[in-house]
């Protein structure tokens, strides 16, 4: 069986851990958020996508949740000793991929192209693919001003609370090459452990990449981001109760309406009961190898069991 799913942030990453340790990677097909794209000291960086690429090598840093392990900052010093960027942490191993995939989009590859030889280089067997080539980035509003995701969740902390998330781009977004494919040979679909709002809805916003998944004839399964209604990191859960109007399953699922047959929630959300969609009960906290693999085996039996 082939498994396609979309994945965006460091829960996306680690859940992605998961399943290509049950599946056979070959068979898996990744769909990754490029709405936090962003351009720093002249550099393309692709953070979600690059989360996925050091968690599957087995290069990223645990600890930090973020970029990859035995990282120094050299680089980055520098340039804020001669007053350049430095609010974006970028280390010097991290740098390094960022200058190849800079090189490769300047020289006219396409980011799916460029994501492909990333991922050769390091090994990977699973296929990864950007939502879209073209530009997209997300902007959030806020009572303090309108802000680029990285602006916001980066330099500013995300202190702000936002009223509202869009996607600039989006409606001129073609799914990159290999997306509408990978959706539609899959024999399951799955949204992984993301913010529905900055990781999963720039991917959705694609509209050619909605609209497959509306016309999916296999089962979509979507994972929860929290646990007892709380993000495990990050801004899911304030996003969720602002604008959503509070953090259980259901209204997870509304972020998903007409996507998604199961929601697989942790023990600590349950019981739920949503109209139209099956509620699954497991432990969702991937605190080791073992949690990642028990997820990955609950979501591929919701599927079995709603196929």
């Amino acid at each position: 069986m082939k498994a396609t799913v979309l994945s965006g942030g460091v829960g996306g990453a680690r859940f992605l851990r998961g399943v290509t340790a049950v599946m056979d990677p070959a068979n898996v097909a990744i769909i990754g958020n490029v709405g936090d794209d962003i351009e720093v000291l002249g550099l393309h960086v692709s953070p979600d996508l690059d989360s996925v690429l050091y968690a599957l090598a087995g290069v990223a840093d645990e600890e930090r949740g973020w970029g990859r392990a035995d990282e120094t900052w050299n680089a980055l010093a520098s340039a804020g000793e001669l007053d350049g960027e430095a609010w974006f942490r970028l280390g010097d191993r991290d740098i390094g991929l960022h200058l190849v995939r800079t090189e490769l989009l300047r020289s006219g590859m396409r980011l799916s192209e460029v994501t492909a030889r990333l991922s050769r280089s390091l090994g990977l067997t699973c296929t990864l693919i950007p939502a879209t080539d073209d530009p997209l980035r997300t902007f959030v509003e806020t009572a303090a001003g309108t802000f680029a995701f990285q602006e916001w969740f980066v330099a500013r902390g995300h202190r702000d609370e936002v009223d509202a998330v869009h996607y600039t781009g989006a409606h001129h977004a073609g799914a990159a090459a290999g997306a509408i494919e990978a959706i539609e040979e899959a024999g399951v679909i799955v949204i992984a452990p993301s913010n529905p709002y900055v990781s999963i809805g720039p991917i959705l916003a694609v509209e050619r990449i909605r609209a497959a998944l509306e016309r999916r004839r296999v089962p979509c399964i979507a994972v929860s981001p929290l646990i007892g209604g709380r993000a495990v990191k990050g801004p899911a859960d304030r996003m969720l109760l602002r604008l959503a109007g509070g953090t259980g399953p259901a209204e997870i699922a509304g972020c998903y309406p007409g996507l998604i047959d199961a929601l697989v929630i942790d023990e600590a959300d349950a019981p739920a009961e949503i109209p139209g969609v099956r509620t699954v009960v497991t432990r969702t906290l991937m605190s080791d190898e073992g949690a990642r693999r028990r997820l990955a085996h609950a979501v591929l039996d919701a599927a079995a069991a709603v196929a």
